[in-house]
């Protein structure tokens, strides 16, 4: 079966450079809804059997609006597993005044993640992300059991970062180096068993008309 994890579309925090983890949830941009549509248009040749996303709003409303782009009767399930990474005091926080005031957090969150300790911050390691979200995945998988079976999976841009790459065996040192996932960007993962993955895709944004931006991308 093949899974197709979609980020949410872009809000303004994203625009604004900020971090928007599990306990933020800012307004979607009025061009994320067109990107939207366009990421429904890119699959509606293929048949999918479910979907499933995040209850945050930002991934919850990018859900549904991809699903009725497809013209498919596609049933959406919500999992709280699929949340993004719970940023403790972060949340919400300007990139640059992060950096003065949790400088060591921020530089192991985006570089190096086997040394990312939240306990200062109050938030989520990657192991804790990877261990909430693997047992969604697997579920998923369980409940989609036909070789032709085809899933939306809707998230978010750190979480599904770090998932995706768990999924295919990265180390946890290495999980940042395959690069980043763009708003509304199509990443595809093939399983027969629900335990080994294989990469079909990573983050395809060929579908999207507007160029890329540096606040795009996480």
């Amino acid at each position: 079966m093949k899974l197709y994890f979609i980020r949410h579309g872009k809000t303004q925090w994203n625009l604004e450079g900020r971090f928007q983890g599990a306990g933020g949830d800012s307004p979607l941009l009025t061009e994320s809804y067109q990107q939207m549509v366009q990421v429904g248009h890119f699959l509606r040749d293929t048949p999918f059997t479910h979907a499933y996303a995040s209850p945050i709003k930002r991934a919850r409303v990018t859900a549904r609006r991809v699903v009725r782009e497809l013209h498919q009767r596609v049933p959406l399930t919500l999992m709280s597993r699929l949340e993004e990474f719970h940023l403790g005091k972060m949340e919400g926080m300007a990139f640059a005044d992060v950096r003065q005031q949790f400088p060591a957090e921020l530089d192991a969150f985006r570089n190096h993640p086997d040394q990312y300790d939240a306990a200062t911050i109050g938030g989520e390691t990657f192991t804790e992300v990877i261990d909430r979200m693997t047992p969604a995945i697997q579920t998923v998988v369980a409940a989609n059991p036909r070789s032709t079976d085809n899933v939306l999976i809707v998230s978010h841009g750190a979480a599904l970062n770090a998932e995706i790459n768990a999924l295919l065996g990265t180390p946890l040192a290495d999980l940042r180096k395959r690069g980043g996932i763009r708003n509304t960007s199509v990443t595809i993962l093939e399983t027969t068993d629900g335990h080994h993955f294989d990469l079909i895709d990573w983050n395809d944004t060929s579908f999207l008309t507007a160029a890329a931006t540096p606040t795009d991308t996480i």
